[in-house]
């Protein structure tokens, strides 16, 4: 009777470990719901756009304490996977939560307008698990979209000279672009060069055949003038598309080499003299480009120092130079300080300090 009893003993508690099992692995809820950007993903075939952010509402009620719950949503297709996971927090039993994630649509519809991809969403928790029916959501792309895929630029720049900026333009939209321009820049230098015209792009729907007599891909060439003044460095240059419709831009790196002679050459910068008596002082302006410069020359003069130069127009030969004479005259004693700024275009090229 006792080992009876016992053998009784014994299934119950393999019963009991096996409910707990089952218990512990079983569903977080049975009740849940889904948005996309506001509306019900389980009553609508929802449309996202390509390569946008997309809000994803997840709603449930959870038949379960448990801990450290997650909410995973995954949007797959097929190369691309996205995912994001909400933080970590607690459920308890018949309350109600919602939980908030923001997804990047990828944008992988090769040489359709639109696709379909499937969201994917699972509650985690520590002895808990729910996984959602799949969600299928259509996938199109932006209605304009001028996509710049690729910039070519010579690997190194030589200040002076005139560097070519290699393009390839395709129109990722589901619509034809056009008048479509296209400029290039540096802005930390203040150049630019552009804004060109392209002409027009079909969307890839529209010539999906060899035959094809329009174009939704189009390369071309930039020419940018580098300064001769820019210091060594690397610098950002920016290649903009744009039309009434859409604009995009694209950062590449740039490196700029100056070995050129520098543009404004000094030899002494203080002298004595006596009062009313006039001194000379000398520079040289350097042109080492391949054109004419011309420069303004803007000699201070002060209460105490009345200067001038010899010439305020300077037009420099390409490859030559030219010497720059300015007059001083202290009319009191004492040291006494005056500047010469040299522009080129408007633009200062150097500030001298006598």
């Amino acid at each position: 009777m006792k080992a009876k009893n016992i053998v009784v003993c014994f299934a119950m508690l393999a019963f009991a470990l096996m409910l707990g099992n089952f218990v512990s692995a079983g569903e977080i809820t049975n009740f849940y719901a889904v948005e996309v950007e506001g509306i019900d993903a389980y009553l609508n075939y929802v449309s996202v756009i390509a390569g946008e952010d997309i809000t994803v509402k997840v709603y449930f009620t959870s038949l379960v304490d448990d801990t450290d719950v997650t909410v995973e949503a995954q949007l797959e297709g097929e190369k691309i996977k996205v995912n994001e996971i909400s933080e970590p927090f607690d459920v308890e039993t018949g309350a109600t939560y919602k939980k908030t994630l923001i997804l990047k649509v990828p944008f992988e519809l090769k040489d359709e307008v639109s696709d379909e991809l499937i969201l994917e969403i699972e509650l985690d928790g520590r002895e808990h698990s729910t996984e959602f029916v799949p969600i299928k959501l259509k996938v199109q792309r932006p209605s304009y979209d001028a996509v710049i895929k690729s910039i070519t630029v010579p690997s190194s720049i030589k200040a002076g000279d005139s560097a070519y900026v290699d393009f390839v333009l395709k129109n990722m939209g589901y619509n034809d672009l056009e008048d479509v321009y296209v400029e290039v820049s540096i802005p930390e230098l203040g150049i630019s060069q552009g804004p060109k015209w392209i002409g027009y792009l079909v969307n890839i729907e529209n010539c999906s055949d060899d035959d094809c007599d329009e174009e939704d891909t189009i390369s071309g060439r930039l020419y940018l003038d580098i300064p001769y003044g820019v210091a060594d460095g690397s610098y950002d240059l920016k290649l903009t598309v744009y039309n009434d419709d859409t604009e995009s831009s694209k950062v590449k790196q740039v490196y700029i080499k100056n070995d050129l002679t520098k543009e404004i050459v000094t030899t002494t910068m203080k002298k004595s003299a006596g009062v009313d008596e006039k001194v000379q002082f000398t520079f040289l302006i350097v042109n080492p480009t391949s054109n004419v410069k011309v420069y303004t020359i803007n000699a201070e003069s002060t209460g105490d120092v009345a200067t001038s130069a010899d010439q305020t127009v300077v037009a420099v030969s390409a490859g030559s130079s030219k010497t720059v004479t300015i007059t001083a005259k202290a009319k009191t004693e004492g040291s006494k300080s005056f500047s010469v700024v040299v522009l080129e275009n408007g633009k200062v090229v150097d500030t001298l300090k006598y």
